[in-house]
């Protein structure tokens, strides 16, 4: 993947700012691997206060016991950097802060990969709100940096394609 296959973290921020401010809509925001880049992107929309409810770098399950409540019981049967822990952690942090929409995302920046036996540039991102969607990426790189700005462009992509989905109906 290139990186310039994807708009920049500000402009996909941007119009997600916008989409959400026309529809009155808020979003809160479960990073890992992005280290908080989704939450910085939206945060540095002018405006932001009317949509952003928040975000957390929830990188160890220490952390997703404190800041999102997950308990053994929740986790049963998952491991981070899937799918299904990246609706986990979007639909907790929506239910969590009251929000329209949940983000989350669980991947291995690199440079090495992860102890799940995922390569470096291995990332689930999801979106949980009114519609729910995740999807697995594989950048094929091992820059870590590259792969944290790819990572949270993913994550603003595929939340921009839902919104952009529901407005046309699908």
């Amino acid at each position: 993947m290139s990186d310039t296959d994807l708009p920049s973290l500000s402009t996909l921020a941007a119009g997600i700012g916008a989409t959400l401010r026309a529809r009155g809509q808020t979003v809160a925001v479960a990073e890992s691997a992005a280290g908080g880049l989704v939450s910085a992107a939206l945060l540095a929309v002018p405006g932001a206060s009317v949509f952003f409810r928040g975000g957390a770098v929830v990188y160890s399950r220490r952390a997703g016991k404190a800041l999102l409540g997950l308990q053994a019981a929740d986790l049963a049967g998952m491991r981070g950097e899937t799918e299904p822990f990246a609706m986990l952690v979007a639909g907790r942090m929506r239910e969590n802060l009251r929000a329209s929409w949940g983000l989350g995302e669980s991947g291995a920046a690199g440079p090495s990969g992860s102890p799940y036996g995922d390569a470096p540039g291995h990332v689930c991102v999801a979106v949980v709100g009114e519609m729910a969607s995740s999807r697995t990426v594989e950048t094929g790189i091992a820059d870590r940096s590259r792969n944290m700005d790819l990572f949270a462009r993913q994550l603003l992509r595929l939340f921009d394609e839902v919104l952009q989905s529901r407005e046309a109906g699908g």
